[in-house]
């Protein structure tokens, strides 16, 4: 099991043992990866999230927390969110990250010339699911405007609301949960929402100690990546039909997922 790694270091070097992480006495937590538009798999892993927390021991904190990155790419984008905004997983607790999806998405709805690296950054299908066609076929300058307004006519004012109030970053116990990853040498607390929101290879192939184990998505991988400061949930969703689940509770650690038959 990966909380094995931790276990390894034990000793290794004498003197005290290495910290184990761990959540939060009495709470389990269930940190989803991305879902970039596939309501279909969210809806499924959201029922075996609910099986899974029904064997909780009576009392026990659930919480649930996304990732980010609910729009784009996926063709579900708006039915992502009309779930997330609505009345689901009664008895959890709910933290919404901002992901750099929901951040352009953003951005194209205050600036039409936005739209055409939107467009080709998994936007489309994010309009397409809104029923938004100008752009189907379209690149032109005008069409884009035309696009940006019908959006803008036609959104929910409960999807803006959600999109304006996502949270950047959350910690519980020895784990802090953020979208793309963090900045090294830098204090969490003082982390930029660009680092928060974009950052790759600067983070992924650090070795560096936060303080806490970085729980974050924005980097697609075939597998959870589990590493000693941090775990990379996102295993490319709209792609793989693989939309993971990251468990913690104490000092355990373990996965629940979609289309992945459960480990005996």
């Amino acid at each position: 099991m990966p909380g094995g790694i931790f276990n390894r270091l034990r000793g290794m070097f004498g003197g005290a043992p290495a910290m184990v992480p761990r959540a939060p006495d009495g709470m389990r937590i269930y940190a989803i990866g991305d879902i970039h538009g596939r309501d279909d798999l969210l809806a499924a892993l959201l029922g075996l999230i609910e099986a899974d927390a029904a064997t909780a021991a009576p009392g026990t904190r659930k919480v649930l927390i996304f990732l980010g990155d609910y729009v784009d790419r996926g063709l579900q984008s708006r039915a992502v969110i009309d779930r997330l905004t609505g009345d689901f997983a009664p008895g959890f607790e709910r933290v919404f990250l901002k992901g750099n999806h929901e951040l352009a998405l953003r951005q194209f709805l205050d600036d039409a010339g936005f739209g055409r690296t939107w467009k080709y950054y998994g936007g489309l299908e994010t309009l397409h699911s809104y029923g938004i066609k100008e752009l189907t076929l379209s690149d032109d300058p005008g069409d884009f405007e035309r696009a940006r307004a019908h959006f803008r006519e036609i959104m929910p004012d409960k999807h803006l609301e959600f999109l304006d109030n996502l949270a950047l970053s959350a910690e519980f116990g020895d784990y802090f949960f953020v979208h793309a990853g963090v900045r090294p040498g830098i204090a969490l607390a003082r982390q930029i929402e660009e680092d928060l929101l974009w950052i790759r290879e600067d983070f992924l192939d650090s070795t560096s100690s936060y303080g806490k184990v970085i729980v974050h998505g924005h980097t697609p991988r075939e597998a959870v990546e589990f590493r000693v400061n941090r775990i990379g949930v996102d295993t490319g969703a709209y792609m793989t039909g693989v939309l993971t689940a990251l468990v913690l509770e104490g000092e355990g650690r373990r996965l629940i997922q979609t289309g992945v038959a459960p480990a005996n």
